[in-house]
């Protein structure tokens, strides 16, 4: 009888009942029933063991190891709503393997890269929690931008230069328009002013308008060399410029993580003080996080190479949407890729935001922005060179434009060092116009095509 017992009571439990059997056997049903009872809820008894102790804390571990696995795993899947779209990524992996009609693969695997970039943001969160929110913001924006990483480098393999170039400046406006604007109106609402660090944001600004001079430079001298010389030796012209100009972008961005991680990380480890005082540093510390950082790794690489897949087969389907749904390279790159890549950094930002860190807000909206200038594009135009395809920095006269007037805008409101909702609802509004703008060229150009 004992060894049936032990079979299926464990621990102090079976101590405690042991004990009662010795004592003539009284309580011993009180002893059975003590955890479990028929005022009980069904769920509590069927993920808890006899001592009342959930599964994935069990003493056995053949019961606790695969309760852990799947309780980490629900917890993960419930961390963020946008997650219920996961169920996407195999339809839009099977629906590419099986060559199905290319609108729903596209729609499928827009669909799916949209979760994958919200676990990719959740593992870095994780594996980032012990580096304070200097090497956090850094963290959060160089994988957020592995998205656009991905989805670009598969376009440029396939010649689509211009989903490319279209695909880089939205995600830098997406960034600094939409999402810091957000991350300022969200804020502001909560708070009457946050603040944040200055310097950084000055530094920060200052290496985005060399970013902007970058694509400037390469318009205006396509412009100067003027319609009577030959179209090959201006594109040749612009090339040369182009692979110059990356080398140089690659070596600022390398200077300037020297600069933010060794010679002067104390002014970027400044933090500004919390307006809501303790209250904001014991929400802190009792924050539940999920993931140790060997599991946050393996995790990054998992999602990286399921979104690798599915950007596979995203930008495959692209040239059937443009002939089909008669949309221009430029609408998709522009406006619907940045939507995918970005919604982790935007509800990131956001979050942060809104608990008052408006340090770690700064650093993943506008440090996300500044490394597609200074690292992505770069590395996109060196990686062009490399592979024969001719990616440059001579973008069209009105992204051009909108890029200049973006950054301008930006570094006029950050330059204080200060936030309110009136400052987001105006980047905000700058985004809406920008996005109403492209869809007036998008019916033009379908005007034109009838």
């Amino acid at each position: 009888m004992r060894s049936n017992l032990r079979r299926h009571v464990s621990g102090s439990k079976f101590q405690q009942i042991r004990s009662s059997v010795e004592n003539g056997g009284q309580g011993l049903a009180e002893s059975l029933n003590h955890h479990v009872d028929e005022h009980t809820a069904l769920l509590h008894r069927a993920f808890h063991n006899a001592d009342g102790d959930p599964f994935y804390k069990d003493e056995r571990p053949w019961v606790r190891w695969p309760s852990k696995f799947g309780y980490i795993a629900w917890q993960i899947l419930t961390s963020n709503p946008v997650n219920v779209l996961l169920v996407f990524v195999p339809l839009g992996i099977v629906f590419g393997a099986i060559h199905a009609n290319p609108t729903v693969v596209f729609i499928l695997n827009f669909l799916a890269i949209i979760p994958l970039a919200s676990l990719l943001s959740f593992a870095t969160e994780e594996l980032s929690v012990k580096l304070g929110q200097t090497l956090g913001g850094l963290m959060n924006a160089t994988f957020g931008n592995a998205v656009e990483l991905i989805v670009s480098i598969v376009a440029l393999k396939n010649g689509e230069i211009r989903i490319v170039q279209a695909s880089m400046l939205g995600s830098i406006l997406s960034n600094i328009l939409l999402v810091l604007g957000c991350c300022f109106l969200a804020g502001g609402i909560k708070y009457k002013e946050q603040n944040f660090n200055s310097t950084v944001a000055s530094t920060m600004s200052s290496l985005m308008a060399v970013s902007t001079a970058s694509l400037i430079i390469p318009a205006t001298l396509y412009a100067a060399m003027g319609s009577s010389d030959a179209e090959d030796s201006r594109q040749d012209n612009i090339l040369i410029l182009s692979h110059g100009t990356a080398i140089i972008l690659l070596i600022l961005y390398g200077l300037y993580l020297f600069f933010q991680l060794k010679t002067h990380a104390h002014l970027f480890d400044e933090e500004s003080e919390p307006s809501s005082g303790g209250d904001n540093e014991d929400a802190e510390q009792h924050e539940v996080h999920i993931l140790g950082p060997w599991a946050a790794g393996i995790a990054l690489i998992i999602v990286t190479v399921m979104v690798a897949v599915c950007a596979e087969y995203l930008v495959d389907s692209i040239d059937s949407i443009v002939e089909s749904a008669h949309i221009s390279r430029t609408f998709i790159g522009l406006i619907l890729l940045p939507i995918v890549g970005n919604a982790a950094e935007h509800v990131t930002a956001v979050v942060v935001a809104m608990k008052n860190k408006m340090d770690l807000a700064i650093g993943v909206a506008i440090g996300s922005s500044m490394q597609i200038a200074l690292l992505v594009t770069p590395f996109l135009v060196v990686l062009g060179w490399i592979i024969g395809q001719p990616m440059t920095l001579h973008f069209e006269i009105f992204e051009t434009v909108v890029f200049f007037l973006a950054v301008l805008v930006t570094n006029y409101l950050i330059s204080d060092g200060k936030s309110n909702y009136l400052e987001g609802a105006m980047l905000f509004g700058m985004y809406i116009i920008i996005d109403f703008v492209g869809l007036l060229r998008e019916v033009h150009t379908f005007k034109q095509l009838e």
